[in-house]
């Protein structure tokens, strides 16, 4: 799960125009734990009354954003900066996937060092002399035909990128909070189905009941059963194989 951390990369934000943008940039920002905002010559000033219901309760985010006149004041306390664009420029700078620049962050954080991610205005996007400040070209690798994002969903990849990079949260979780049940009580059922199975005739061929038993035992062993299935699975069993009430069994 992502928190929020001291150490962490700056998101600034260069000449943004709608404050809605801005409110929906710095909800994508917390929901991975980051709230060092940086605004560089806002359009519309700061603060901005549009930011804030588009931000979704992110309100620490807003209220701790800086405002800066330049580009090289907003990084000027940075080591490691990274321009985001789509744009081919005629520039010696690396290109960078987000996965492989939230690699790199995370280094130079464990450094002690300051990483920043420059986003454009929404219109235009950065300049060439922005991109000259920075150390790499950070380019997200979208649909060539059609590689539109706006300002929100680049900052939404960047930062699940860098929290991915940190994360501790298993790939895949067990679809049980308990856990499976042990071997002794899956077991323990596979016998208590084969004996009510046999006792009605069910295994009719000798020669192949080695199959059938393997094969529902495989059937029972797929289930990926929890402690609390196998003894429901039981019970389903149990009354399943009762003598119903009123039958003749009952009379005698």
């Amino acid at each position: 799960m992502a928190q929020v951390c001291d150490s962490q990369p700056a998101i600034v934000l260069v000449r943004p125009q709608l404050g809605e943008n801005i409110g929906m940039a710095a909800r994508a920002m917390l929901n991975f734990g980051l709230t060092d905002m940086r605004l560089v010559s806002p359009r519309d000033g700061w603060p901005n009354p549009s930011a804030g219901p588009a931000a979704s309760g992110a309100d620490v985010v807003l209220d701790k954003a800086a405002v800066f006149d330049r580009v090289e004041d907003a990084i000027a306390d940075c080591h490691l900066v990274f321009a985001t664009t789509m744009r081919g420029r005629d520039m010696p700078k690396p290109v960078m996937t987000p996965r492989e620049a939230a690699r790199r962050m995370r280094s130079a954080l464990t450094d002690g060092q300051k990483p920043a991610i420059l986003f454009g205005p929404e219109r235009s996007g950065l300049t060439n002399d922005d991109v000259t400040l920075v150390d790499s070209v950070l380019s997200v690798p979208v649909n060539p035909d059609f590689g539109s994002l706006n300002l929100a969903q680049t900052v939404v990849v960047t930062a699940y990128e860098y929290a991915q990079s940190y994360d501790a949260t298993p790939s895949v979780r067990p679809a049980h909070e308990d856990g499976l049940a042990p071997k002794e009580d899956l077991i323990g059922l596979m016998q208590h189905l084969e004996d009510e199975l046999a006792a009605r005739g069910f295994f009719r061929s000798e020669d192949r009941y080695g199959a059938q038993r393997r094969m529902l035992r495989n059937l029972l062993q797929s289930g990926s059963f929890s402690a609390q299935e196998v003894r429901t699975f039981r019970g389903i069993v149990k009354a399943l194989t009762r003598p119903e009430r009123g039958s003749e069994n009952d009379r005698f």
